[in-house]
């Protein structure tokens, strides 16, 4: 078939062709074998070779019909290619269109993605350094929680602890002359803190303790057993140092009839008040009472107002006598402006008769200027005189009195 091709002859007209020529010599066969004689033969055969010119002449008809349909065919081909094509162009345009937009939403999609992710990356740091500062802060405390405990667990830096505490809060509410610290009493005993009360009302002594110990074991115990036996012990330190501050700090006719016992712990002060009144109340008894910073601020707020209200009931009488002093100094003055006011009024007396001076001195003058030098007669010399004393007296009505 390729070679059929090639030459340009399609499949139909090689087998048509061969078919004729299977025909032909077939006829000549025929015409051979009947010989030059026969007639009919020869009738046959023209007949043959007509029917085969008909079937030549349809052969060339149908070539040029078949060219015409290749021709045809050929044209629809290159139609449907360009058709084709224009397709492949626009789907391939409409395809990257698409590209592109998928293209340009992930863009966006990871643009978004890469703003959140940075931003949260930004508040992540920045959520860490507040954990980092976190961190440092309790890393101090726990520092500081520690250097407190090593405070706690040594009774002299304990008790310097409490009094430093006490001392600030003293500081901080009272006048400086109305406390003193380390103070030595007159039976030789050294009080933390003395606080001057006005009047002779007695200055109250201060000491500063803190049954640490006691109190550690009490909330460490375990069991009602242990918790009696820690509650024993507790009770016991407390009131050795109530019965120490009452036979040491408070002295008849020198110190007030109370003394302070300063508590550096409000849970040492509430477990008191909660758990042990019993303490409370012997405190009471010896007049000793105890005082945690917060109430230790209450009662250094009520010396203050004590000693705000002293100091005014002093005060008073000098500002008494000082008014007294100015009421007199304000009579005086109302009795040498009614002096200056009777000197006004006899002023104003002796202006009024110096002006009644100066007019008549003014009047006698007018009739001096207008005595009769040049012979002017009598009448008119009535008439400026008379304009004169007019004139004099429109002045001295003029004039202020």
């Amino acid at each position: 078939m390729n070679f059929l091709s090639s030459l340009g002859v399609s499949t139909g007209e090689f087998g048509l062709g061969l078919a004729l020529m299977v025909v032909v010599t077939l006829a000549v066969t025929i015409v051979l074998k009947a010989g030059k004689s026969d007639g009919a033969a020869a009738l046959q055969v023209n007949t043959l070779l007509d029917s085969l010119t008909r079937l030549s002449s349809d052969q060339a008809e149908l070539r040029g019909q078949l060219s015409q349909i290749a021709a045809s065919q050929e044209n629809g081909r290159k139609l449907i290619a360009e058709q084709l094509q224009a397709q492949e162009r626009e789907i391939a345009k409409t395809l990257n269109d698409r590209l592109e937009k998928v293209t340009q939403r992930v863009g966006d999609s990871i643009q978004k993605t890469t703003d959140k992710t940075s931003q949260s990356l930004t508040d992540l740091q920045k959520r860490l350094a507040v954990i980092d500062a976190a961190q440092k802060n309790i890393t101090d405390l726990s520092t500081d929680i520690v250097g407190l405990q090593d405070v706690l667990s040594n009774k002299q830096a304990r008790g310097a602890f409490g009094q430093a505490q006490m001392e600030d809060i003293v500081r901080d509410m009272l006048p400086a002359d109305y406390f003193k610290f380390e103070a030595t009493l007159s039976n030789g005993k050294r009080v933390d803190c003395l606080i001057t009360l006005p009047g002779d009302q007695g200055d109250i002594g201060v000491d500063s303790k803190y049954p640490h110990e006691g109190f550690v074991r009490l909330m460490e115990a375990q069991g009602d057993d242990e918790r009696k036996v820690a509650s024993k012990a507790f009770t016991r330190d407390v009131v050795i140092h109530i019965q120490a501050i009452a036979e040491k700090y408070i002295i008849p006719g020198e110190t007030s009839d109370w003394a302070l016992m300063f508590v550096p712990a409000e849970s040492i002060y509430m477990e008191l008040h909660t758990n042990f009144q019993n303490v409370i109340q012997e405190g009471y008894r010896r007049k000793v009472i105890v005082a945690s910073p917060s109430s230790f601020w209450a009662i250094l707020h009520s010396v203050r107002a004590l000693i705000r209200d002293t100091k005014m009931r002093e005060h008073a009488g000098v500002i008494q006598k000082e008014v007294g002093l100015l009421m007199e100094d304000v009579a005086r003055l109302d009795k040498r402006v009614g002096n200056l006011s009777r000197h006004f009024e006899q002023t104003g007396k002796d202006i009024e008769e110096i002006q009644t001076s100066t007019r008549k001195i003014a009047l006698h003058g007018n009739r001096i200027t207008q005595v009769d030098l040049q012979g002017e007669a009598p009448e008119a010399k009535e008439r400026s005189l008379g304009k004169d004393v007019a004139s004099v007296t429109s002045l001295d009505s003029r004039r202020p009195q």
